[in-house]
């Protein structure tokens, strides 16, 4: 996705409501929001609906951008930002429903043998030694999960991951050097418990 002049016309057209230029927007960078989203979520689905949400408030907020950064740090920050908002929102999700699954649907009353509660992360222990990394990933706090997905997944180098993060070069590369470390924990704890 490189940042060119003719994305910054784009922008500047969908300020202005071009319906084609909103197209033609949407077609030259939907890959690298959707394949961003993907990092985080990894269920195609989801990574569709956030590359929805990225989008519309691409086409709400064009005429808000200023140029103080790039057409596509910019994009990948409001994709960072829908992702990150988007595992909070999943995780309220799956807390009320545990919550829900302890009480008896007909009488309100707490059950004394509350139903096991299972992960659909489970079954990521058969799955490929990509699905164990990212599980790994899923466990870094949202900074050091965010510089990593953004330089070792999306390949972006640590002053572009910088600027999408509004952070100094140094603060991206302590956040790298942080989630190595936690990773490599992750990853050793895994592999020592006799899982594939």
């Amino acid at each position: 996705m490189a940042d060119t002049s003719d994305l910054i016309v784009l922008l500047d057209a969908v300020a202005e409501g071009s319906e084609a230029a909103f197209r033609q927007l949407y077609e030259r960078t939907k890959s690298r929001v959707f394949n961003t989203a993907l990092g985080y979520v990894r269920s195609r689905e989801d990574a569709e609906e956030i590359t929805q949400d990225v989008f519309v408030e691409v086409y709400r907020s064009a005429g808000r951008f200023n140029g103080d950064a790039r057409v596509t740090t910019w994009l990948y920050r409001i994709t960072v930002s829908r992702s990150l908002d988007y595992l909070k929102h999943k995780k309220r999700q799956k807390r009320f429903a545990f919550l829900t699954s302890l009480f008896d649907p007909s009488s309100g009353n707490l059950l004394h043998d509350p139903p096991d509660f299972v992960h659909p992360g489970i079954e990521l222990d058969r799955q490929e030694n990509a699905a164990i990394l990212f599980r790994a990933i899923d466990t870094l706090a949202d900074k050091q999960k965010t510089a990593y997905i953004l330089t070792r997944i999306e390949g972006l180098s640590n002053r572009e991951a910088a600027e999408v993060m509004a952070v100094s070069v140094g603060a991206v590369e302590s956040l790298l050097q942080r989630a190595t470390d936690n990773l490599k924990k992750q990853l050793a704890g895994w592999y020592k418990s006799g899982r594939p």
